[in-house]
């Protein structure tokens, strides 16, 4: 019959008591912070349970390898995306709600928009956005080819205006000014005659001060080009969708 020293019993209990008290919640939580904070390709096992401090092996009960985890780390990054719409709004408006809460959880999870390329897995939290993308399209009068695509075409446009934002990129905030400024004045002292319009907009062709501007524009030429195509695929004699 095996017994235990009064150590290693403590030992057990003491694992066993991690592995009552972390949650697979509290993993994907402190899991995301990471990857945001510090970056995705920074996020391991080892480093994770040691933000959490317990040893790898307690969060295996939870995730059986580092796919498993980014896999939890994307049904989290879906499930954050708003999905209640109101049926009582034109469609147009329907689809821009949407497109906003994506852009809004995009922003809030630098990581996001990684994970949602390096992971296109089709589970019921990814899957939702999408279904109600689909019945707002389809409630347009778009066929199910159109609704289709252009619900893959509003992803990639939120993936893009995240990863396009003025001044998203790794340098400092005093490199990013003597950027600008050096972008300015190549622009500003083109040859008028040649370049009048790049001299004009020298600087808002530069400026990264105004994201709002940015995602807000973003979306507004994304929603017109659905709205133009709506109208342009109406069957004769049909009414307004």
């Amino acid at each position: 019959m095996m017994t235990c020293t009064t150590y290693s019993c403590q030992v057990i209990e003491a694992k066993s008591d991690q592995n009552t008290r972390l949650t697979k919640d509290a993993v994907v939580d402190r899991a995301l912070e990471l990857a945001d904070s510090q970056g995705l390709e920074t996020l391991t096992i080892r480093k994770l349970a040691a933000e959490l401090g317990v040893t790898p092996m307690a969060l295996y009960w939870h995730f059986r390898s580092k796919d498993e985890l980014l896999g939890g780390l994307v049904e989290r990054v879906w499930g954050e995306i708003d999905t209640n719409v109101d049926p009582a709004a034109p469609w147009p408006a329907q689809l821009r709600g949407m497109m906003k809460s994506l852009l809004a959880v995009l922003r809030a999870h630098p990581a996001a928009s990684k994970l949602l390329l390096a992971f296109d897995k089709q589970t019921k939290a990814a899957m939702r956005p999408t279904e109600v993308t689909l019945e707002v399209l389809r409630g347009a009068g778009f066929d199910p080819e159109h609704a289709a695509g252009i619900a893959r075409f509003a992803l990639w446009t939120g993936l893009m205006l995240v990863m396009s934002e003025p001044g998203n990129d790794l340098l400092s905030s005093e490199d990013r000014v003597e950027a600008q400024r050096v972008k300015q004045v190549a622009y500003a002292t083109l040859p008028p005659a040649a370049f009048p319009r790049l001299v004009e907009c020298a600087i808002p062709m530069t400026s990264c001060d105004d994201p709002e501007f940015h995602y807000e524009l973003g979306v507004s030429i994304f929603i017109a080009g659905v709205e133009a195509l709506a109208r342009s695929t109406r069957a004769p004699g049909q009414t307004a969708l």
